[in-house]
């Protein structure tokens, strides 16, 4: 997982993204589709047009990250709106990493009393 500190926001670039970009073509992306600083802290994440993988910019304060996942099973959940972008936060990636529904995570076991 990454460790991204309290208070950094999170964007999701809805629609799908070509996944050949590098850091330099999804940075300018930030800038003229989403209007935001790519180099201003927050976390930007794309995902390509199958849905199995999803490429991640941020810049931490000292040096940019590209970071790439792709699920072996399944595809990651994205909104449907195309041409803006989905603020969520830190907890609702890591679900969204996990390939879990971060819109209505659910509990998967309920814990059984013992005795």
């Amino acid at each position: 997982m990454i460790p991204i500190p309290t208070g950094v926001r999170v964007w999701l670039a809805t629609g799908h993204t070509d996944m050949r970009c590098g850091f330099p073509s999804l940075a300018l992306r930030v800038q003229e589709v989403l209007k935001r600083d790519a180099m201003g802290g927050g976390v930007f994440c794309f995902r390509g047009k199958r849905g199995d993988l999803l490429k991640i910019i941020w810049h931490d304060g000292q040096g940019a990250c590209l970071f790439t996942k792709r699920l072996e099973r399944g595809r990651f959940i994205w909104p449907s709106v195309a041409g803006e972008s989905v603020t969520i936060s830190p907890a609702q990636l890591s679900y969204l990493l996990s390939g879990i529904d971060w819109r209505n995570p659910q509990e998967t076991q309920r814990p059984t009393r013992i005795g």
